[in-house]
C-alpha cells in the first residue's frame, strides 16, 4: 500500500529539484567536439565529450534562466586550438555579461607542457583558480617545422614536388634544408598574429598592461605562487574549495553556502531544458547546419586515414547535404561549418559547386570557420554569401602542390630489385620507384597552373575581387583569421553562434528560429539500401570508412591527401 505521506514528499522533492538553483559545468579535459561525427566509430569514441553546439546553446539558454546562477569550467593543458578557445570565450563573455558568476579552474595550466591557449581561454572568466601544486605555462606561441631534405638524401629518397607558389610550403618540408625567405616570413607572421591576440586577451581579462603581459610570458612558466603574486590567478585552491566558494558566492543568505544548488553539465542542461520548445515542428522555417570536419576526399565522409585521427569530409556526403537543404522548403538559409586543412581538388570543386547552386536557389550560405579552413578548406568557402572566422583561425593557403618521393635509390641500397612492364608511355608516372620524365614533369606543371588559376579565379568571383588582387594574397600563403579579415578573404570575425544569427537575419527568420543538421540519417536509414543517388541515405558514412591506407603517408607529412592539402599539424594551441 502506498504511503500518502511518501508520495507528498516525493512530489515536494521533485518540485524542489526543478526549482533549485543551478551551477552549470563544462569539463574540457578531453577537449570539445565540433559536431556529430560522420562515422559511428568516431561517434562512439566521442560520446562523453561535450559538443560545441550543446555548449553554445546551453550558455545562451542559461543567460536568461533565473535558476542558473554560475558557470564553472575545468580547464587544463588539453589542445583546443586558438580559434576554438575564442569561440568559447565569446560564449562565456556573453554569459558573464548577463550577470552570472563565471569561474575557471585548473589543476595546472601546463605541467611541463604548453598552457598558453588554455590560460588565454581562462582569462575571460570572472575568477581563475588553480590547484596549489599547479604551474602556469604562459610561455607564448611558437611554430617548429622540420626539413627532411638532407635526411631523405642520405637514405636514397629524392623528393620530387612542384607547387604554386612560393608560400605553398608543404613541399619545402621535403625539398629544402631550412626556411626559404617566404616560408620564414609567413610562419613568423602567423606566430606574431596569434601572439598579439593572446597578449591582448590576457591583458584585457586580467586588467594588466600588454607590456606587463609580455614580460610575464618571457618569465613563464610560473609557479602557482608566482602566478598568484603577478595577478594572473585569483586564488590557489583545490576543487572542493573552489566549489565551496562558488556555492557561497551564489547563496541568498550572506556567508552561508547554498548547499541546495545543483550541478549540471551544460550539454545535459541544454538537451533537457525547454524541451517542449525544441520539439520539432515540421512546418517551421529553419536554418540548415552542414558540418565538414577533416581532410577533404572524394566519396563519403567517414574516418580519416588513420584510426583515432577523427573524421574526413566526403564530397558525396556534403553535396547530398546541400541538395537536401536546398530542396527543403522549410530551410531558408544554410550555415556551412568548415574545419579542414583541405585535400582533394576534385572533391573541393564538387562541394564548391553545391555552394554555388544553393546561392542560386536563393538560400544564403554562411561559412563558419573552425580552427583551420585552409587550402581546399578555403576553396569550398569561397563562393559563400558570407565567411565568418575567428581571429585565430588558420585560413587562406590559396595554392597547390603535387609530387612524389622517388625511392629508386633507396631500393638499390637495400638490394631490392624491381621489375616492371607497362603499356602506355606514362603508366608509371605516379609510381614512387622512378622519377618523372621531362614530358611528365611538363604535364605536372600544366596541372598545377590549371588548378591554381581555377582556385584564384573562383576566389576572385566569390570575394568580388580581381584575380590580380587575389593572387597578391594567395600564392599559397596561410593567414590568421584576423589578417585574412583585413584583406577581404573573411567578411566577419566571430564563431558558430554568430554565423547562425547572421543566417537567421539574412533569411528574415526569428532570432530563435530552429537549426536543423543536414544530412540527418537515422541508424535504421543507414541499414536500408538507397533508392537513388538523391536518397538521403546514399551518401551516409560507411561503417568501414577508415580511408585508403595510402593516405597514411599524408598523416606522416607527405602531401598525398590531395593537391589542395595543408600538410602537417597546423594548430595554435
Amino acid at each position: 500500500m502506498v504511503d500518502a505521506g511518501s508520495v507528498v514528499d516525493l512530489l515536494k522533492d521533485a518540485r524542489d529539484r526543478r526549482n533549485a538553483a543551478l551551477i552549470l559545468e563544462i569539463d574540457l579535459t578531453d577537449g570539445i567536439m565540433e559536431g556529430q561525427p560522420a562515422d559511428p566509430v568516431s561517434a562512439l569514441l566521442g560520446m562523453r565529450r561535450p559538443h560545441l553546439r550543446d555548449v553554445l546553446g546551453g550558455l545562451r539558454r542559461g543567460r536568461t534562466d533565473p535558476r542558473v546562477r554560475a558557470l564553472i569550467v575545468k580547464i587544463g593543458g588539453q589542445r583546443l586550438g586558438l580559434a576554438m578557445a575564442q569561440e568559447l570565450r565569446d560564449a562565456v563573455r556573453a554569459f558573464r555579461d548577463s550577470g552570472k558568476l563565471t569561474v575557471a579552474w585548473a589543476e595546472s595550466f601546463g605541467e611541463v607542457s604548453r598552457g598558453t591557449v588554455p590560460y588565454y581561454l581562462a582569462t575571460v572568466f570572472e575568477r581563475i583558480y588553480m590547484q596549489p601544486s599547479g604551474d602556469l605555462a604562459l610561455t607564448g606561441v611558437a611554430l617548429e617545422e622540420p626539413f627532411f631534405n638532407e635526411a631523405l638524401g642520405k637514405i636514397g629518397v629524392t623528393p620530387r614536388f612542384a607547387k604554386r607558389h612560393e608560400y605553398k610550403t608543404a613541399a619545402n618540408t621535403f625539398m629544402e634544408r631550412a626556411y626559404t625567405p617566404e616560408h620564414e616570413e609567413m610562419s613568423g607572421r602567423l606566430v606574431a598574429s596569434a601572439g598579439e591576440q593572446v597578449v591582448a586577451g590576457v591583458a584585457a581579462g586580467r586588467g594588466l598592461p600588454e607590456e606587463r603581459v609580455r614580460e610575464l610570458i618571457d618569465q613563464a612558466p610560473l609557479l602557482g605562487a608566482e602566478a598568484l603574486e603577478a595577478g594572473l590567478v585569483d586564488k590557489l585552491a583545490y576543487r572542493d574549495e573552489v566549489y565551496a566558494e562558488v556555492r557561497k558566492a551564489i547563496a541568498t543568505e550572506p556567508g552561508e553556502p547554498d548547499e541546495t544548488a545543483r550541478l549540471r553539465y551544460v550539454s545535459r542542461y541544454n538537451r533537457t531544458s525547454g524541451l517542449a520548445k525544441r520539439l520539432p515542428r515540421p512546418q517551421q522555417d529553419a536554418v540548415a547546419l552542414i558540418q565538414g570536419q577533416g581532410p577533404i576526399k572524394v566519396g563519403r565522409s567517414g574516418r580519416s586515414a588513420m584510426p583515432g585521427q577523427g573524421s574526413s569530409i566526403g564530397s558525396d556526403t556534403i553535396a547530398a547535404a546541400f541538395r537536401a537543404a536546398v530542396k527543403d522548403d522549410r530551410v531558408k538559409a544554410i550555415v556551412f561549418r568548415v574545419d579542414s586543412p583541405g585535400g582533394s581538388y576534385v572533391a573541393s570543386d564538387t562541394i564548391w559547386r553545391e555552394v554555388v547552386l544553393a546561392r542560386r536557389a536563393g538560400k544564403p550560405v554562411i561559412v563558419s570557420m573552425g580552427n583551420v579552413a585552409a587550402s581546399g578548406g578555403y576553396f569550398v568557402a569561397a563562393p559563400a554569401t558570407m565567411i565568418v572566422a575567428q581571429p585565430g583561425t588558420l585560413t587562406g593557403s590559396i595554392g597547390v602542390v603535387v609530387g612524389k618521393p622517388v625511392i629508386g635509390d633507396l631500393l638499390d641500397r637495400l638490394g631490392i630489385g624491381l621489375g616492371s612492364v607497362e603499356n602506355g608511355a606514362h603508366a608509371r608516372m605516379f609510381a614512387p620507384t622512378r622519377d618523372f620524365t621531362e614530358e611528365e614533369w611538363t604535364r605536372v606543371n600544366t596541372f598545377l597552373d590549371r588548378v591554381y588559376d581555377d582556385f584564384v579565379g573562383k576566389v576572385a568571383e566569390g570575394r568580388d575581387l580581381s584575380p590580380e588582387q587575389v593572387d597578391a594574397m594567395a600564392r599559397g600563403r596561410v593567414w590568421t583569421g584576423a589578417d585574412a579579415h583585413e584583406r577581404g578573404l573573411v567578411d566577419e570575425l566571430g564563431g558558430l553562434g554568430f554565423a547562425l544569427d547572421v543566417a537567421r537575419k539574412k533569411a528574415g527568420l526569428a532570432t530563435d528560429a530552429p537549426v536543423r543538421t543536414y544530412p540527418h540519417v537515422s541508424p535504421l536509414d543507414r541499414l536500408r539500401p538507397a533508392d537513388s543517388s538523391e536518397d538521403r541515405t546514399a551518401a551516409s558514412a560507411r561503417l568501414d570508412a577508415w580511408g585508403p591506407m595510402s593516405t597514411t603517408a599524408a598523416r606522416m607529412g607527405l602531401p598525398l591527401g590531395g593537391p589542395l592539402m595543408l600538410t602537417g599539424n597546423w594548430s595554435i594551441d
